[in-house]
């Protein structure tokens, strides 16, 4: 009785499954979950906040808005309240919540709220309430697009920084250069150069340096012709910057030409040290294709220690002068290192910089070897094994190194 009952059981669910099957049950299609979530900020059910149905399209009267705005900020504090109590899921319905009805006191203010929360949703990882106000933000750009006046401007600067808010930099670039645009129709050079400003920063901000150089150069015409030198100061360096990490060292070295000269005229003397150095390293990797430009290299390297020395900058002075004897012992000019050397000493000394000293020390004794000239290299290394005795550091390395020169004399 049992295994016929069993038996039963088994063909009326195997018959289930065979009438369920696509196959054999083709009008029985089974019902697709939703695989993305309607928009919250895109539901249309009433809210007791609202005068009316959210179906009639009736604008609020100035009184309605005056009653909507408070009750719509009480809703962003009781959003806010919550998710420090950490219950975010409730925090972001309440602020959809006031989202949505923002949308009924006009496009600016439900663009600065959009702002807001994307800010705050981008910062708590709410990966799809960015994706939600993203979307809402599109929306509101197409519906802008055709508008040209100032108060329009004025929704497309909101939708470019909620667009920023929300990590967006292709669409914010978009509403950027429409607002530029606009400004540029109006002659207002002032908010141009604001533009640009945000514009280079957004390019700068996500890597992209060839976009960032254009808008700081158009910046740079802007002040020189103006005579403002400050921020022809400030577009210079940051297009120094900008050719630097895009490994342009042509075009790197001529706008760092253009700020030496602001910073003489200024005797920006520990500016200028840092930039002449920067200078001789562009020459130097310029040189790697074009040799006739490795004197440009050596001579702003000198330049470069000589104004650290006279400004009493020993450190950056030692920093520079061992590019500038890598530089002579790479082209074989082995006299000019030793006498370059012989500053480098001195720096060290005047920066108490011990270790340093020791290594310029090895670094002598290493071009005495290469002159064959045993006994001064000898001597080198012996001066540095005092140093390092001091230091209890490479004893044994520079013991070595005088055992090399032992029984050798000058050739």
């Amino acid at each position: 009785m049992l295994r016929r009952l069993s038996v039963t059981m088994t063909a009326t669910a195997t018959l289930c499954l065979l009438c369920s099957s696509p196959t054999l049950a083709a009008s029985k299609k089974p019902t697709q979950p939703d695989k993305f979530p309607p928009n919250p900020l895109e539901l249309t059910t009433p809210d007791p906040l609202l005068p009316r149905s959210p179906k009639d399209k009736q604008p609020l009267t100035p009184q309605e808005r005056q009653n909507l705005e408070p009750a719509l900020d009480q809703l962003n504090q009781q959003a806010a309240a919550t998710l420090q109590a950490g219950d975010r899921i409730t925090a972001f319905d309440i602020w959809n919540r006031e989202l949505r009805l923002r949308r009924y006191l006009g496009p600016l203010a439900e663009v600065q709220a959009l702002s807001r929360v994307g800010e705050i949703a981008w910062r708590e990882n709410e990966r799809q309430e960015v994706q939600y106000i993203t979307q809402r933000l599109q929306v509101i750009q197409k519906q802008a697009q055709s508008q040209k006046t100032t108060a329009d401007l004025q929704l497309l600067q909101a939708l470019g920084q909620a667009y920023q808010g929300v990590r967006s930099p292709k669409e914010a670039l978009q509403v950027y250069d429409q607002v530029l645009v606009g400004v540029r129709q109006q002659k207002d050079t002032t908010a141009e150069v604001n533009i640009l400003k945000i514009i280079g920063e957004l390019h700068l901000n996500w890597f992209d340096y060839a976009s960032a150089a254009a808008t700081y150069e158009q910046l740079l015409t802007f002040a020189s012709s103006r005579g403002d030198r400050a921020n022809e100061t400030a577009y210079l360096q940051q297009l120094a910057y900008i050719y630097k990490q895009a490994n342009q060292p042509e075009k790197s070295v001529k706008i760092r030409n253009k700020l030496a000269e602001v910073y003489q005229q200024e005797n920006n003397q520990i500016q200028l040290v840092a930039l002449k150095q920067a200078i001789g390293s562009d020459y130097e990797a310029l040189a790697r294709e074009n040799p006739s430009l490795l004197q440009e290299a050596f001579k702003n390297y000198e330049e470069a220690y000589t104004t650290a020395w006279q400004s009493e900058q020993f450190v950056r002075a030692g920093e520079i002068l061992q590019k500038l004897i890598a530089l002579y012992r790479s082209q074989g000019q082995v006299e000019e290192a030793l006498q370059a050397s012989q500053i480098l000493l001195q720096a060290q000394e005047r920066s108490a910089n011990f270790y340093g000293l020791m290594n310029a020390y090895d670094q002598i004794g290493q071009l005495h070897l290469q002159r064959k000239d045993y006994p001064q290299a000898r001597t080198a290394f012996q001066k540095g094994l005092e140093i390092a005795q001091q230091l209890n550091y490479d004893e044994v390395y520079f013991t070595q190194q005088i055992q090399k020169t032992s029984g050798r004399s000058s050739q």
